[in-house]
């Protein structure tokens, strides 16, 4: 499974730091200054918004980390940006948290949390997670599937 996931993951980090909402200002200069290869520029304009709380900076500094594009590679701070991004509950970022728990990088690896991750996103219609939910079930017992289920359960019940 971890292979699976993992091609798959690798794919949508590259393409997270373009692939998420729109907004106005500083973080478009960011997307414009990623898609050119200025990451050093990217990261300038992302951090404060990220550390303000925006999902979408934040998501795309887990990206950079994890890539190692305009910081070297981390993928512990990785996992700390993604984590901050869904529990703000932004799909994307969930999607990704799942897939470092999946292949168990920057966290333990833990199937159950991956599996809990890729639901509460595609309950929110993310194609990815809602793709790797069936990898994922395959390589879990019906106990797992079930208990992953009910942290899913409370966390959108908590969060909604």
């Amino acid at each position: 499974m971890k292979a699976l996931l993992r091609s798959g993951f690798l794919a949508l980090a590259a393409m997270l730091a373009l692939a998420v909402p729109a907004h106005a200002g500083p973080f478009e200069d960011g997307v414009a200054a990623h898609k050119r290869g200025d990451y050093a520029t990217a990261l300038r304009l992302w951090r404060p918004l990220a550390e303000q709380g925006d999902v979408a900076s934040q998501t795309n500094l887990g990206s950079m980390y994890y890539i190692g594009k305009g910081v070297p590679q981390d993928v512990a701070e990785a996992v700390r940006w993604y984590r901050k991004a869904a529990e703000q509950g932004f799909a994307r970022a969930q999607s990704s948290l799942g897939g470092m728990y999946a292949d168990g990088q920057g966290v333990p690896q833990d199937i159950v949390q991956a599996y809990t991750w890729f639901s509460i996103a595609a309950a929110q219609g993310d194609e990815y997670a809602q793709k790797v939910l069936d990898i994922a079930a395959g390589s879990m017992t019906p106990d797992q599937i079930a208990e992953a289920h009910r942290i899913a359960r409370e966390w959108m019940a908590k969060h909604q």
